[in-house]
């Protein structure tokens, strides 16, 4: 099967779906499949500084196209790398047909292969992911509007868990029936504990991913100032980089915490995992998420867990069971929830060889690769949905003057 991916951020960029996009990549390869990429990043200074950018790197086995956001990088104009990603992809599939189009992000990725599919005849498959559904929609009509005939009109539409999908049915009114729910996956043999670490004296916790006051990094920071101030013993390691690092950076000097919190900065793939084996605790107070990536990745390296009642999270954390959850934005209950597996040794143990049966039973990428396989096998030969108007009206929004942000 020929198969083109279309992404908006890949490697170098620093993403939890540039990490599920490679490993699906992989599987997808693995399986016999001829694959094109085609993935846009930021080419400029700024873009690099919040997210990491730059051309994607090779993929063994996958041709790989790379598209630099030149509309995003002037002014927030989507609708020019929209046409860019739809040329890109007439393109390839003039050199050699694709079977089926696939978009990772519903906008602007999905919008792109929806007028893709029209122009090509080819069906097509949308990844909605977890800023299509907690922003995308909310912040113009352009946005909503594009969000909705992606969701009622793509051949397939992937989402990666029941509660994103419930949020996703009552921001934009899309048919529960059109989700097929794929969960995220882990590369169970990348992330691994290390059997010859003794846990930390002080514990180090660790949060790792995109560093953003949605993902609750300065409410972990005004935690961890909660435990030093009752005199709990620990080390603090930040990992990433994002659109809050400057401003988590100085919130560690001004909350007196420099002697317990160490920032990473960007960290290349190939070293996180070591990143979460120095760890024995991991923290995503998250408000939202799509699925989270990282989490997966920390029940695999056998890391006890504290995160948050949130979209994304209790459909793979159950509270008590494989970690501790506290409600979105609720400081003092995070503090308190760290606080409890910072001191009981046991209870961390138990969370943790629990996160691990977990993820090795539920969310290997052999299982979720296959499942996505097999969506692609469903609309093969299937005709694209053209009964909606690919003209949209172009009203302001918030993400165009902040579009590292969407």
């Amino acid at each position: 099967m020929r198969i083109c991916f279309v992404s908006r951020r890949f490697f170098p960029a620093i993403s939890g779906m540039s990490v599920y996009a490679l490993n699906l990549l992989r599987e997808l390869v693995a399986a016999g499949h001829d694959v094109t990429m085609i993935s846009q990043y930021r080419g400029d200074a700024f873009g690099r500084k919040v997210y990491g950018g730059g051309p994607p790197p090779e993929v063994p086995g996958v041709r790989v196209v790379g598209l630099e956001q030149l509309g995003e990088q002037d002014g927030g104009d989507f609708e020019r790398d929209v046409a860019a990603m739809v040329e890109a992809v007439a393109a390839e599939h003039a050199r050699q047909p694709f079977d089926v189009l696939h978009a990772q992000y519903g906008y602007p990725c999905g919008w792109a292969v929806l007028e893709a599919s029209r122009r090509l005849g080819v069906p097509n498959v949308v990844s909605i992911q977890g800023g299509d559904g907690h922003w995308v929609g909310s912040c113009c009509e352009t946005h909503r509007l594009a969000m909705v005939r992606v969701l009622d009109h793509a051949n397939a539409v992937l989402i990666g868990c029941d509660s994103f999908a419930d949020e996703v049915v009552q921001r934009l009114g899309t048919d529960r029936a059109r989700f097929t729910i794929v969960p995220g996956a882990v590369d169970i043999d990348r992330f691994h504990s290390d059997p010859a670490r003794a846990e930390g004296d002080p514990p180090v916790v660790l949060y790792h991913g995109r560093v953003d006051a949605r993902k609750g990094v300065l409410d972990l920071l005004d935690a961890a100032r909660q435990l030093r101030d009752t005199g709990d013993r620990f080390r603090l390691l930040i990992s990433g980089i994002g659109p809050t690092f400057e401003e988590t950076a100085a919130s560690i000097s001004s909350l007196g915490l420099r002697g317990s919190v160490e920032m990473t900065g960007y960290v290349e793939y190939a070293d996180v995992p070591a990143v979460y084996r120095r760890a024995d605790i991991f923290v995503s107070p998250t408000y939202a998420e799509g699925f989270s990536n990282t989490i997966l990745e920390a029940m695999a390296t056998r890391l006890a867990v504290v995160s948050c009642r949130s979209v994304g999270v209790v459909d793979c954390i159950r509270d008590g069971e494989h970690g501790l959850l506290t409600e979105p934005g609720d400081r003092d209950g995070l503090a308190e929830a760290l606080r409890r597996v910072l001191r009981d040794g046991a209870l961390r143990r138990r969370l943790a060889d629990a996160a691990l049966r977990e993820c090795r039973a539920v969310y290997s990428w052999s299982k979720v690769g296959r499942q996505i396989m097999d969506v692609y096998a469903e609309v093969v030969g299937q005709e694209p949905d053209l009964r909606w108007s690919p003209h949209l009206p172009v009203t302001p929004c918030r993400f165009r003057a902040e579009p590292h942000l969407l």
